[in-house]
């Protein structure tokens, strides 16, 4: 049999990819599973960083492991675009561009001074913890959600544009109420005393004084109670249809797409035969 280059150096890919982005092996498991702990590991080094007497001790140490886990991350961002099928669709899909963030703030800490910290977008990967863990129940529960919440925008929209209304309208009595010498200095401020009040925050930086602004304040934190409940009910609403449809965590090997439908043999985003 002639000597095929291109084959075995497809075989070679084909491998790799089945380690990097397949569970389904016992290489493919530790594979994610050693990933999963150097991004924890590397989020636990960022977040220390940012504690100054600790800083100040380990700086140089927590610097160094810093870059060891970007090049680390650097290296597997390069091996994915390098064995998927169609390196740009995997570069601009989810978990490419979050892939790409996890790596970039440490480079940009050469220029900007603090970006660093950004890496704690890293988090955001251990969403990779549902393929190896092969929870495809919950990816298929997260589906149902999803649909309750593209089901229920329009009402969400609504609803939120009613609130808005409201914090303006109750914003500008207030400040016609209260008046600058009780810190509702202008409408901007007042409104936002309206939201942190509506929504029951409550900072207290602001708080009206007169009779008639405190009624008001009441009136807005009653209602506040109540508007919560409004968006709960809708999206509870949907999520009680029932939803025929189950699905399986198989994951195209073009786009990287996954939650296809249980019978299908297409992915439902680039048409690759599954």
């Amino acid at each position: 049999m002639p000597y095929n280059p291109s084959a075995r150096h497809s075989r070679w890919k084909q491998a790799v990819y089945q380690v990097v982005f397949e569970a389904d092996t016992h290489a493919g498991q530790a594979f994610d599973v050693t990933l999963l702990w150097a991004i924890l590991i590397s989020v636990l080094v960022v977040m220390l960083e940012s504690v100054q007497s600790i800083n100040q001790q380990y700086g140089p140490y927590l610097r160094a492991l810093e870059w060891f886990f970007t090049i680390l991350f650097t290296i597997e961002y390069i091996i994915r675009l390098i064995v998927v099928r169609r390196p740009l669709g995997y570069a601009f899909s989810f978990l490419g561009i979050i892939d790409f963030l996890a790596i970039i703030p440490t480079f940009l800490s050469l220029i900007i001074v603090g970006s660093q910290y950004l890496l704690i977008i890293r988090t955001i990967r251990l969403l990779r913890v549902f393929r190896i863990l092969k929870l495809s129940r919950f990816v298929g529960e997260a589906a149902v959600i999803t649909g309750a919440l593209k089901a229920s925008r329009h009402k969400i929209l609504v609803f939120l544009t009613s609130v808005v209304a409201m914090v303006v309208i109750t914003g500008t009595l207030m400040y016609v109420i209260e008046g600058g010498k009780n810190g509702f200095t202008s409408i901007p401020q007042s409104i936002y005393w309206a939201i942190v009040t509506l929504t029951t925050v409550g900072y207290g930086d602001i708080s009206p004084t007169t009779t008639l602004g405190k009624a008001l304040a009441s009136i807005i934190m009653i209602m506040g109670y109540a508007i919560i409940a409004v968006p709960t009910g809708i999206v509870t609403a949907e999520l009680s249809r029932p939803y025929q449809k189950t699905y399986k965590h198989v994951i195209c090997h073009v786009c990287q797409a996954t939650d296809h439908e249980e019978d299908a043999e297409f992915c439902r985003k680039c048409g690759e035969k599954l």
